[in-house]
């Protein structure tokens, strides 16, 4: 006989996520985690208010690293007055042995009237567990890290979210302002969507978060590459006097001169390329005019050597930066 097919798992995203009785969310992202089970505990309590006006939903949280022998059967046992029950069990990559044996077998026989929410953020721990929850018809959520160049699709899909528009611009400000952290991208959304009107665009961003900007690898390459020498020396200094990290500043041109050499060697070539979101491709192109194979070649190479001596093969990570700065600038219209 033929292998028994397996089910496929039904799949979401935070964002979509619908109450059902098995829930499980998987992936590093902790942003996203949190807001899926959030938002899976105001559905169970807008179910149940729904079902009866006067109804309450007991929503129960349970650390899976801590958690007690027999404590799921007790919290999903019947009530007096057979009220719903929310249970969340949150972070079973350092679950217990007891928690692994009691969900195992609740599962076998899962009580009515409960949902259940799974919180997994990777690693091997717990793999047993998972195969069993997906074994049993749990819809999984999927909260993976966002890649870099999905950074900005985020911060639209938050103003979007919050009903309100912001410029294509006005993102890429935003991110290389704040940086790539999630959380403060979505505090930074959220604070311009609560003390802004209308349209968001980079002067509002400028003027909110434009001492940030100023501090940034990505505003020191972006002078460089523009051939201002003098401004991207201005502010690597003064981002070195502040006590910022010479390897992101390093790495910051880099990211930007191979995304350059990505694009000038897609030349003619319609389409999006692997990697490269299509607002980056659009202003690596508008960068590009004023450069020369020779010249990217030579800012690459600058670069590379900046990026060793920085990381301790160097004596001077300022003075190292700084050649590099110059010489990026400096490339700029070479043959």
């Amino acid at each position: 006989m033929p292998p028994a097919r397996r089910a496929s798992v039904a799949t979401t995203t935070w964002d979509r996520v619908e109450l059902s009785p098995l829930v499980l969310v998987r992936g590093k992202e902790g942003l996203l985690a949190e807001r899926a089970v959030a938002s899976l505990a105001r559905q169970a309590r807008t179910r149940a208010a729904e079902s009866d006006p006067g109804a309450t939903v007991e929503v129960t949280r349970i650390e899976a690293a801590q958690y007690q022998q027999g404590r799921l059967a007790v919290l999903a046992s019947p009530s007096l007055f057979a009220e719903p029950r929310h249970l969340e069990i949150v972070g079973l990559e350092a679950l217990n042995d007891a928690c692994a044996t009691d969900l195992i077998g609740y599962l076998a026989d899962p009580a009515p009237d409960v949902t259940l929410v799974l919180t997994h953020a990777g690693g091997v721990k717990g793999k047993k567990v998972l195969e069993a929850v997906t074994a049993a018809g749990a819809v999984v959520v999927q909260c993976d890290e966002i890649p870099e160049r999905e950074k900005g699709s985020f911060v639209s899909g938050e103003f979007a979210r919050a009903r309100r528009r912001i410029a294509g611009e006005a993102v890429v400000a935003l991110v290389q302002a704040v940086g790539s952290d999630l959380r403060e991208l979505a505090a930074a959304a959220a604070q311009l969507v609560s003390d802004t009107t209308g349209t968001v665009d980079v002067d509002v961003v400028n003027r909110y978060y434009g001492g940030r900007v100023e501090a940034t690898g990505f505003r020191v390459a972006d002078a460089a590459v523009a051939g201002q020498e003098g401004e991207a020396l201005a502010l690597v200094r003064h981002a070195m006097a502040s006590g910022t990290d010479p390897v992101p500043l390093v790495a910051a041109m880099a990211l930007k001169l191979r995304t350059m050499a990505k694009v000038a060697g897609s030349s003619g070539r319609p389409g999006a390329l692997a990697g490269v979101a299509p607002w980056q491709i659009d202003r690596a192109r508008k960068e590009l005019r004023g450069w020369t194979p020779e010249g990217l070649a030579s800012a690459i190479l600058a670069v590379a050597s900046a990026d060793a001596e920085v990381k301790g093969e160097g004596r001077s990570a300022s003075f190292a930066i700084e050649r590099a700065v110059r010489r990026v600038a400096q490339a700029r219209g070479t043959r």
